[in-house]
């Protein structure tokens, strides 16, 4: 249906092979003929969770983003281990950074975040029945974690507060999630 769209692989190679990231350059052959170059990031996905108190209220993270040289107002999220189930991941990720534990798990969407440039996505669940416990944060990670009503987080959008694309649509859609709009 979409064929008249699509680029064919007529070469691939790997430009960069990082510990974390990979880089792949392929050439392509574009739907009038012609040959081009593609790159992008090679990734393996990651989790986003939106842990919902029963009050209503969230619980978000403050974390200094390397690349951007600033914190930034995140949901808990993580990078899916190789062999590691989505929900495994998610479970995991918000044990080790935020040391909650949730009975009640549900998948919202699968977002891709970086379309032009990267292969990676990221798989939403809200997470309810919340017990707090001991974070186990990696020896390379600093953060901080605080309760937010789902309101406020609209507004830090807003004002330009909150910019991170997954914590963004995430707030988007725990708005749906809360008002009834979105069943998950």
């Amino acid at each position: 249906m979409d064929n008249h769209l699509k680029e064919i692989r007529i070469d691939s190679m790997l430009a960069y092979d990082g510990h974390f990231l990979k880089v792949q350059r392929d050439t392509v052959r574009l739907p009038n003929g012609r040959p081009t170059t593609r790159e992008y990031i090679k990734h393996p996905g990651a989790v986003v969770i939106l842990p919902l108190f029963d009050d209503g209220s969230v619980l978000m993270e403050r974390q200094f983003r390397y690349p951007l040289d600033r914190v930034f107002i995140e949901f808990p999220a993580g990078k899916i281990d190789p062999g590691e189930q989505p929900l495994a991941c998610a479970q995991r990720e918000l044990l080790e950074e935020t040391g909650y534990t949730a009975t009640d798990w549900q998948f919202v969407c699968t977002i891709h975040n970086a379309i032009a440039y990267a292969d990676e996505h990221l798989d939403l669940y809200v997470a309810r029945g919340l017990t707090s416990g001991e974070r186990k944060l990696d020896d390379e990670e600093f953060l901080e974690t605080f309760k937010a009503v789902p309101a406020d987080l609209l507004s830090w959008i807003r004002e330009g507060k909150i910019t991170d694309v997954k914590t963004v649509i995430g707030a988007f859609w725990l708005e749906k999630i809360l008002s009834g709009e979105w069943k998950v």
